[in-house]
């Protein structure tokens, strides 16, 4: 058999096992700036020019980076922040953000650490508010601020209509909470056939946060809308809005004018000239090889670097100087092959698992999910970097 080796790839291999060796990531998820403002500014063009925004970073800001992005949206003129658990929180007040932050998931044990850091928590009910009083008058504390969820038909969290009495009567003997918003989550507000339903979740808002609002002395600000609300239920903004999937470039009404803001892309490690009669290619012998494979390239991502498995065997194609290569046999954990038969490459050679071609979309559409678990199965092991 032929051997291929040339002085340069040699040198190649050696200059990419020498990063491998100092522990140097390999892939890279790039968080493309313009991208993200490009995004941030379509939804503010949506709003009123009073309205504020509260960015979602949970997640690991959706797979992105909670960090660099949050210090994108302090940038860009973000009024709040929106975290799932307090640790989220925490690592980004620890990393000098000084936005105001809304813990959206908060527990029993999280309360004094939620204090500690100044963050506010989402209040899903009256024993978790008691709880927080209790915290607050052993810190000394008075007018601590918290968002109150109100449930109008989500059916996970929050105070349901006939909880709001004794909601009212604990905030009059409790001058330790100042309740700083009132919200609640639209459950499907992304799809048509359940608009009569977003619109009765709405108006059943509107009435429990307006019996809230008539019975404190001061006015908390209201937030309703998610991403697809933003963009589907512009009329119901009220004070704030809660921008998450949108900004990160994905439309719940098909808007063309968003963004990639993030693009998975590895160098390949190593390109291989196969025969009929090498057989296959990786576990399982799933890669079969025939008249039409010749060449296959390793990358440096697996399942263990949100690869998921069922994107093996050609279902999914990464993009290679510009043309498709499917994916070739099982992936890997660390590792996975694609088929480069008859595309001009060589190893170091950047593959884009997914940006612009293909798009988290097209990977979330093969595998039957959302974007949003394509973002965040991404693990904190592949480097996040921002570009341009």
């Amino acid at each position: 058999m032929e051997n291929n080796f040339t002085v340069d790839s040699v040198f190649l291999r050696i200059n990419l096992q020498e990063k491998m060796n100092t522990n140097t990531p390999l892939a890279r998820l790039e968080l493309s700036r313009s991208g993200i403002a490009s995004n941030y500014h379509y939804f503010r063009s949506l709003l009123k020019p009073e309205t504020k925004m509260l960015i979602l970073v949970k997640a690991n800001g959706y797979g992105h980076g909670a960090v660099p992005f949050a210090r994108q949206m302090e940038k860009l003129g973000a009024a709040y922040l929106g975290v799932a658990l307090p640790g989220e929180g925490v690592e980004l007040r620890k990393a000098g953000i000084d936005l105001p932050i809304l813990v959206l998931t908060t527990g029993v044990e999280d309360y004094p650490e939620i204090i500690r850091y100044d963050l506010m928590p989402g209040i899903p009910d009256l024993p978790a508010l008691i709880r927080l009083r209790d915290e607050l008058r052993k810190a000394g504390r008075t007018d601590y601020p918290v968002h109150v969820n109100i449930d109008t038909g989500m059916h996970r969290l929050g105070f349901m209509e006939r909880e709001v009495p004794d909601l009212l009567d604990f905030l009059k003997v409790s001058p330790e909470i100042h309740i700083e918003g009132l919200y609640t989550h639209l459950a499907a507000s992304d799809e048509a056939q359940h608009d009569a339903f977003t619109r009765g979740q709405i108006a059943l808002y509107e009435k429990l946060s307006t019996q809230i609002m008539e019975a404190l002395p001061y006015r908390p600000l209201r937030h309703v809308l998610n991403s697809a609300g933003i963009e589907r239920f512009t009329e119901h903004q009220y004070d704030m809005v809660r921008l998450g999937i949108g900004i990160y470039g994905i439309s719940a009404a098909g808007s063309e004018d968003l963004k990639p803001t993030a693009f998975y892309r590895c160098p390949i490690l190593q390109i291989k000239d196969l025969h009929p009669e090498d057989g296959t290619v990786g576990y399982g012998r799933h890669g079969k090889l025939g008249p039409g494979v010749t060449r296959s390239a390793t990358l440096c991502v697996g399942y263990a670097d949100g690869i998921n498995r069922h994107l093996g065997c050609g279902r999914a194609c990464f993009e290679v100087n510009g043309k498709l290569a499917p994916t070739l046999g099982n992936i890997c954990m660390d590792m996975c092959m694609i088929d480069v038969t008859g595309i001009d490459c060589q190893e170091g050679d950047i593959v884009t698992i997914f940006g612009d071609n293909p798009t988290a979309a097209d990977l979330a559409r093969i595998l039957d999910t959302i974007p949003y678990e394509i973002f965040t199965s991404i693990p904190k092991r592949v480097k996040r970097v921002l570009v341009d």
